[in-house]
């Protein structure tokens, strides 16, 4: 029988339902005190999430008592919190969580691996300006915590802000885009905010190593890793898969060295890709000259593609999440990838001698771009994950693979062009 029809037959469940919902309006009336805290708690520091569109919102603080501009980003990852944190993709935003429920999990230690990298971070310290949740829970229960993430926001100097109504917000950033954000807590609660956009600096320079740095001393092939904000997770998913990773500040003069690396590898990094304007030339010179294996994640993709000579554009609100379906258009198979970029490449006119390599399945943006011809590819997703979906971590076994086969069969390194001044030595 359908549902209204037994309702219509038996109203009783609909009369209890009324009443439970009107004694709670009558039990929140009747407690004025809680009502005064909500949804700041007593004995907090009030907050306040102010955005540049007018929009604000109030709550309580758990995090530093300091104030902060950045842009307002959400994320649709349901776990992750301390990975997403610490990744510097999200370099001079305020990170908004849409799982209703943050910190119940604690904070882990900083144990190193056998690479010498954090276990559980993908960077030495938070890297996103401030985070925004709709309930923080105070209590948390893991085997492998150590801390609280208000204790770990406050002892690295970042605001956080506790019961937000994330979906209104969220609404608001999905309906007009991502803006500027004020994050301001206790007496700092102003409304004066000098409004700076992050994006007007070369956050890549920011977050890039200042020095080569070596990984895995003994692996059997040689990769060059461009560090643009990397992951710890990429340097690790590389040398699980035996390469020996020499990572290189991102203005690195990767092309006067190519024949002393087996591959090249571009990492993930924050802000606009068009202030790297050096990492775009170096990787021009390398394309003319380079016959071994060159791979690209997130920022690496946009940079591979703009030293092809495709554009980038601002996305509205950007993907960022461990839920994006991303089309192998090789294979046609679709996949779940973990994605945080605000940046996205326009592929509807491809360069001669490259193709589309992945596409969203959900809003048709680009997920990668290869070479026809040259083992040159890119991916806009992350296949390391962490935290996430594990559907494309093949990646960088088939990108190894290939650079150790082609090192087998002594394919040279550089090929012997004129025009670019390269050493012509080949690595053997």
């Amino acid at each position: 029988m359908p549902l209204l029809s037994v309702l219509a037959s038996n109203p009783a469940p609909m009369k209890r339902a009324a009443g439970l919902i009107a004694r709670s309006l009558a039990s929140a009336v009747e407690k004025p005190a809680l009502a005064a805290h909500y949804p700041v708690t007593p004995g907090s520091l009030t907050a306040q999430l102010r955005l540049r569109s007018g929009e604000t919102f109030t709550g309580g603080s758990f995090g530093a008592p300091v104030s902060t501009v950045g842009e307002t980003v959400f994320t649709t990852s349901l776990v992750g919190y301390p990975e997403s944190m610490t990744d510097p993709s999200y370099r001079g935003q305020l990170l908004v969580f849409t799982q209703p429920l943050v910190g119940n999990y604690g904070v882990p230690g900083r144990e190193r691996d056998e690479f010498g990298l954090l276990k559980h971070f993908e960077s030495e310290g938070i890297q996103c300006r401030g985070i925004v949740v709709g309930d923080y829970a105070t209590k948390y229960s893991h085997w492998n915590a150590v801390e609280s993430l208000s204790q770990w926001c406050e002892r690295e100097g970042v605001p956080a802000i506790t019961g937000v109504d994330t979906r209104a917000l969220v609404h608001i950033l999905r309906g007009q885009g991502s803006t500027l954000g004020s994050l301001s807590v206790g007496a700092s609660v102003s409304d004066a905010v000098e409004w700076v956009d992050p994006n007007a600096d070369n956050l890549v320079a920011q977050a890039s190593t200042d020095q080569v740095r070596v990984f895995n001393p003994n692996g059997d092939v040689h990769v060059a890793l461009i560090d643009c904000g990397v992951k710890y997770n990429i340097i690790r998913s590389l040398c699980a898969q035996g390469a020996r990773v020499t990572l290189v500040p991102w203005n690195h003069p990767i092309a006067d060295d190519l024949a002393s690396f087996d591959g090249v590898f571009i990492s993930n990094g924050p802000g606009s890709p068009t202030h790297c304007t050096e990492t775009i030339e170096q990787l021009r010179r390398a394309f003319a000259v380079y016959q071994r294996p060159i791979f690209g994640i997130c920022m690496g993709n946009q940079l591979m593609g703009l030293a092809a000579g495709l554009d980038v554009y601002k996305m509205p609100f950007g993907n960022r999440g461990h839920n994006q379906p991303a089309v192998d258009l090789t294979t046609g198979k679709c996949v779940i990838t973990s994605q945080n970029h605000g940046y996205a490449l326009n592929d509807s006119v491809m360069p001669s001698g490259w193709d589309r390599f992945f596409v969203n399945a959900n809003d048709g943006s680009n997920e990668g771009i290869r070479h026809v011809e040259r083992p040159f590819r890119s991916v806009q997703f992350h296949p390391e994950a962490k935290g996430g979906p594990l559907d494309t971590m093949h990646l960088f076994g088939e990108f190894v693979d290939q650079v150790r086969a082609m090192k087998a069969a002594r394919v040279p390194a550089v090929a012997e062009y004129e025009s670019v001044n390269v050493k012509q030595s080949a690595t053997a």
